[in-house]
C-alpha cells in the first residue's frame, strides 16, 4: 500500500490534546452481521505496526493510498493500521456522530482486546479521557479522547507511545505507577503534559498522561 509521509510542507496549529471531530460515517443498506458471524481479519505483528509508527516522528501530514488522512492523534493511529490492511474506523460505534477516537475503541470491542496494563507490548493502542473539553461544558467528563500506539515500555515501567498531540507527531512518555508526577529530580520525564492548562479548568482537572490514562488495547499478533 502506497504511504508517504511529508515532514514540513504544512503549517500546524500547535494544540495540546487530540481535537478529533466527530466522523461522517456512510450509510449502508447491507443487514448488520451477528457479533458471533463477524470476519476477523488477520492483524500485523507487533513489529511491523511500532516501525512503521516509528517513521510518522516528525511527520507534518500523511497521506495513503493518495488520500489525505486526518491529521490528528486518531488519524495517525488509523494511519498506521492502513499501512497494514486494517482500517481501525471499521468498526460499529454506538454514536453515529462519534469521534476518531470512539471509532477506533468500537473496532477494538469488535476484533480486539482491552486490558489496564501495568504490563503493555509494543503495538498496542493507549486510550486517554478528558485530553480536551470534548463536548464544551466545562467540565471533566469527556471520555476517549485522545490515543495513541505503544513504542516501548522501560525497566522503570514508563511507557514510550507515539501520537500526535502538538505541532507533530511525537514521542510522549507515562508512567501508571507515578501517574502525578511529571519528571523525577534528574530530569527525567515519567509523564508528558496531554491536556493544556486553562484557567477556566474546575479544580479536578487533571493533565499529566499517567492522570488521563483510559485503557490499553491489543490488536496485533505477537
Amino acid at each position: 500500500m502506497r504511504f508517504l509521509f511529508i515532514m514540513s510542507t504544512l503549517t500546524i496549529v500547535t494544540l495540546v490534546g487530540c481535537t478529533t471531530p466527530p466522523v461522517e460515517r456512510p450509510r449502508t443498506s447491507a443487514p448488520e452481521a451477528r457479533p458471533c458471524c463477524r470476519s476477523v481479519e488477520r492483524a500485523p505483528s507487533r513489529t511491523a505496526i511500532v516501525r512503521t509508527a516509528a517513521k510518522l516522528v516528525g511527520a507534518k501530514m500523511i497521506e495513503s493510498n493518495g488520500r489525505r488522512i486526518a491529521y490528528d492523534c486518531a488519524g495517525v493511529t488509523r494511519a498506521v493500521f492502513l499501512k497494514h490492511g486494517i482500517d481501525l474506523y471499521g468498526g460499529e460505534p454506538s454514536d453515529p456522530r462519534a469521534n476518531g477516537v470512539r471509532l477506533i475503541h468500537a473496532h477494538i470491542r469488535q476484533q480486539g482486546t482491552f486490558h489496564q496494563g501495568p504490563v503493555v507490548h509494543p503495538g498496542d493502542l493507549v486510550f486517554f479521557n478528558n485530553t480536551w473539553d470534548y463536548n464544551g461544558d466545562g467540565k471533566v467528563n469527556d471520555p476517549l479522547t485522545h490515543i495513541g500506539i505503544v513504542e516501548r515500555q522501560e525497566p522503570n515501567g514508563t511507557v514510550v507511545f507515539i501520537s500526535r498531540v502538538a505541532g507533530a507527531v511525537e514521542r510522549y512518555h507515562m508512567n501508571l505507577s507515578l501517574p502525578y508526577v511529571h519528571k523525577l529530580a534528574g530530569g527525567r520525564i515519567l509523564n508528558d503534559y496531554l491536556r493544556r492548562k486553562n484557567d477556566i479548568d474546575p479544580a479536578n482537572t487533571s493533565y499529566l498522561t499517567g492522570e488521563l490514562f483510559a485503557q490499553f488495547a491489543t490488536r496485533v499478533r505477537d
